[in-house]
């Protein structure tokens, strides 16, 4: 019987990550294992298989399904407030510009209060911006540059993070993860 799985290359069968409560360790990025890293944690018996690719690996005395979900033997706590990154501030912005609202590829982040007005990097004080907003704005407050914010920028937690990467789905999802996550997912009435 012929399934798409078993003509993939080993590379191209990343394993999702969940907690040991079933929940992905995070939705964006999304936790993803090379199946190196899985396998070794399945012989290391840190992680339960939860469901497989249809590939196979081989030893000489070996054959083994890659782990296409594992899942955590030990819960992993998530830190309630993320670290200050330039990541973590586009997704907590939505991969927006905060000034004219456009998705565009190349983002800056533009400090709202300047720093040559004193204004320090922090979450409360840098937002995402396309460069054309950012260069008409210059070392200007919005109030100053009549470029209102429609949100203060805050300090997010890290949940609020999870929430916003769950609307950016990663390009790869394999059917097994499904369940696991909840995009694209028909849910019964």
């Amino acid at each position: 019987m012929f399934h798409p799985d078993l003509m993939r290359h080993p590379d191209s069968c990343p394993t999702l990550v969940l907690n040991a409560d079933y929940t992905p360790l995070s939705y964006y990025p999304l936790s993803i294992w090379p199946w190196q890293t899985a396998v070794k944690a399945v012989f290391l018996e840190r992680v339960d298989i939860v469901a497989h690719y249809e590939r196979e690996v081989h030893s000489p005395n070996l054959t083994m399904r890659l782990p296409s979900v594992i899942a955590l033997r030990q819960f992993v706590k998530p830190s309630q407030f993320p670290a200050f990154t330039r990541f973590n501030l586009f997704l907590r912005d939505t991969f927006a510009c905060q000034y004219c609202g456009s998705h565009v590829r190349d983002l800056t982040f533009d400090h709202v209060v300047p720093r040559a007005q004193g204004g320090r990097t922090t979450w409360e004080n840098v937002v995402t911006a396309c460069a054309p907003c950012n260069l008409k704005k210059g070392g200007r407050t919005p109030k100053q540059a009549g470029m209102p914010l429609p949100i203060e920028p805050i300090r997010p937690t890290s949940w609020q993070l999870q929430e916003h990467g769950r609307r950016f789905p990663p390009n790869y999802l394999h059917e097994t993860w499904h369940d696991w996550l909840y995009w694209d997912v028909e849910l019964d009435a």
